[in-house]
């Protein structure tokens, strides 16, 4: 499965930048993750392809909007309020099971700087 993730971009606090990724392949769930400088890689948002079913971290309730479209095998992360704090390199996820092995693809990411 390949991605390609696309919308990383630099925007003052307050502002907002839209994240997609385009896999090559149907998942059974896809999501984004990020690492900000000198931190770990730690989860954002995923959703699942089944039933739209979706999550989100703490911190980005009511900020962030993770979306997809099925027939593009494409997921969205529509950023909003952007804080200074979430500025990170942005990862997508891809998710996919079969015969009860649970496989993980990444993207490369895209990087996101938001100034306060």
């Amino acid at each position: 499965v390949q991605l390609q993730a696309s919308g990383g971009g630099s925007v003052q606090a307050g502002g907002s930048l839209r994240l997609s990724c385009a896999a090559s392949g149907r998942p059974g769930g896809m999501g984004w993750f990020r690492q900000a400088p000198g931190k770990d890689r730690e989860f954002v948002a995923a959703i699942r392809w089944a039933d739209n079913g979706k999550y989100y971290a703490d911190f980005v309730k009511g900020r962030f909007t993770i979306s997809r479209d099925s027939a593009k095998n494409t997921v969205y992360l529509q950023m909003n309020s952007l804080k200074s704090e979430d500025t990170a390199v942005y990862y997508c996820n891809h998710r996919g099971a079969a015969g009860g092995v649970v496989t993980d693809y990444w993207g490369k990411g895209t990087l996101v700087t938001v100034s306060s």
